[in-house]
């Protein structure tokens, strides 16, 4: 295997895990409104992905450095193309991440609902123009002879890479809501399980839809032959069903496990369609960005590749410390808030110390 092979499967495997890292907590915003029945409920979820859902998010940082550094024209080539779009989920995830810490700032229901829609909103726009821009990688887009991107903000929206956006939050809602279940107790965890029920049937129809629409999309715009990603779509799309099954048979853990699985080979279809080009070009396909024309010199690929295989475990043994320390359940009964007075600027110190 070529370095540059070797870094395009690498980016897969990034993208892959935080697809299924930070699926399940943004699946957990998207179910703020509909499985919470008070606030209590409310600051459970949150308190459910609480402790991971920032680590979650370094996989997307380390896949966004991977890229530039081993692939820098695909790199510049999506930021100029997605710009716009890149914008939009950067926004997103900084509505998200105010959320959690303004939320608690005050005690008035309004401003809390406020915040709690604001988390559910990020948690949908994120993953929906993640899907829209992967499926556009595959699709293709306007580029020219030096491969600029030389289309407008709605080249970026065709029917395939909408539907991949929805398809994506569809998923990460199942995810969230199987998470959900594992991570709580008693009637919260009953109604995320309820919540998993009631979406597996549109995730799994939805999922297996758009990974056979993908293998059409790999033969018609990217001349790929579809020995190939056949095998990780007919496993992605009955990984799918046995997640399901598992869902209606209240086997929470099993069918969290299948949606994670499903995820990863959600995405392993979109790169093994893609591969060997990393951005198709529609509709002049002789501009397409390939592993060749699109990789960093092979000296700066053997450097990046002694970096990755030191730091990568130790990136990996960190974040399952963290999900071991933080591995028990949540939502027990909670103690009333106490309100705190700040302390006034000249306040001494408590009468009887020293």
């Amino acid at each position: 295997m070529s370095l540059q092979t070797f870094w395009f499967c690498l980016i897969a495997v990034l993208w892959a895990g935080y697809f299924v890292l930070e699926g399940f907590d943004f699946g957990v915003g998207l179910l703020l409104p509909s499985v919470a029945r008070d606030e209590r409920e409310r600051d459970t979820m949150f308190e459910a992905i609480g402790p991971v859902w920032d680590a979650n998010e370094v996989w997307l940082v380390v896949a966004a450095g991977a890229t530039f550094a081993a692939f820098p024209a695909w790199y510049g080539t999506m930021f100029s193309g997605f710009y716009l779009a890149l914008l939009l989920v950067l926004v997103c995830l900084i509505v998200r991440v105010v959320s959690f810490e303004w939320r608690e700032r005050r005690e008035d229901p309004r401003w809390r609902a406020v915040w709690q829609w604001a988390n559910t909103a990020g948690s949908f726009g994120a993953p929906f123009v993640w899907g829209v821009a992967l499926a556009d990688l595959l699709y293709g887009l306007p580029l020219n002879a030096s491969h600029d991107y030389a289309g407008d903000f709605g080249d970026l929206f065709s029917p395939y890479s909408v539907f991949a956006g929805l398809v994506v939050v569809a998923l990460f809602a199942f995810h969230g809501a199987s998470y959900l279940a594992l991570r709580t107790t008693g009637e919260l965890s009953g109604r995320a399980a309820a919540a998993a029920r009631r979406l597996a049937t549109p995730a799994v129809l939805a999922g297996v839809a758009f990974l056979a629409w993908t293998l059409v999309v790999a033969h018609d715009h990217n001349q790929r032959s579809l020995l190939a990603p056949l095998w990780p779509a007919a496993l992605g799309a009955l990984a799918l069903v046995w997640a399901a099954l598992f869902a209606f048979l209240r086997r929470s853990g099993r069918a969290f496990a299948m949606t994670a699985l499903a995820i990863v080979l959600t995405v392993a279809t979109l790169f093994t369609s893609l591969y060997p080009r990393v951005l198709v070009s529609l509709p002049d396909f002789a501009n397409s960005l390939t592993l060749s024309n699109a990789a960093s010199a092979h000296y700066a690929l053997k450097v990046i590749t002694i970096v990755a295989f030191v730091l990568t475990p130790v990136v990996l043994l960190y974040q399952g410390w963290t999900y071991h320390v933080f591995r028990a359940r949540v939502g027990g009964r909670q103690p009333p808030r106490v309100p705190v007075e700040p302390l006034a600027p000249n306040a001494g110190p408590p009468a009887g110390g020293s």
